[in-house]
């Protein structure tokens, strides 16, 4: 059976999952549609998919997984070809780190506060000026790990920069203020990661608000 990605193609989350497998010749089709029935959003059956009613969860006959690592790493293990095994902590901690800290800060408490479906505004000038500064300073520490290198955690593609692509794809798609113009290894980095056949498929403007 072919596989489904159940989640909005806009998702940060399930663009990575998508740009993960694209890079080992997958293509994932994805939506709230699984077997052609819709599922409506924190329903019951979506509680049966995710026990936290959230996105992605990959379907795959009767195998359901979720949660973003657990579906790449099955990916890696049952529909993708072969790689080098990496035994790396360092990758490891960068693939935790980007889907907890980096994401509350660069999705959950900026980008969906100021450009989501349903923006909340900030209470108060000086809980703006909190997320905008670790916004700020979460760009920073991603650009010392990135250095020189081409990418995240060397020098080859690998799923840190899926995690990663799609926060910065929107983050730099924002009218105000130009985030990754005061970041020219990050912007640099983005630009190529847009440029792979992957990155073409899928980080590509959209007309919708981010969720």
């Amino acid at each position: 059976m072919t596989p489904y990605l159940f989640g909005p193609a806009f998702s940060t989350l399930v663009r990575s999952v998508r740009l993960h497998a694209l890079e080992g010749g997958l293509e994932l089709p994805c939506g709230l549609a699984p077997g052609s029935q819709a599922v409506a959003w924190r329903s019951e059956a979506h509680l049966a998919l995710h026990p936290f009613g959230q996105v992605p969860v990959l379907l795959h006959g009767e195998q359901r997984v979720f949660e973003t690592l657990a579906i790449c790493r099955y990916l890696d293990r049952q529909l993708l070809p072969p790689r080098e095994a990496v035994d790396d902590p360092e990758q490891d901690a960068w693939a935790s780190a980007l889907l907890t800290t980096v994401d509350t800060r660069l999705i959950r408490h900026y980008l969906l506060r100021v450009a989501g479906p349903r923006p909340r505004p900030y209470q108060t000038p000086e809980e703006q000026q909190r997320a905008v500064a670790e916004v700020d300073a979460t760009l920073a520490v991603l650009d010392r790990q990135l250095g020189d290198r081409g990418f995240l955690c060397g020098s080859r593609f690998g799923l840190n920069d899926a995690l990663l692509a799609p926060m910065l794809d929107y983050l730099e798609r924002l009218p105000e203020p130009r985030w990754l113009a005061t970041w020219p290894r990050l912007d640099a980095y983005l630009a190529r990661l847009r440029a792979r056949p992957s990155g073409q498929a899928i980080l590509v403007a959209t007309d919708f608000a981010l969720r």
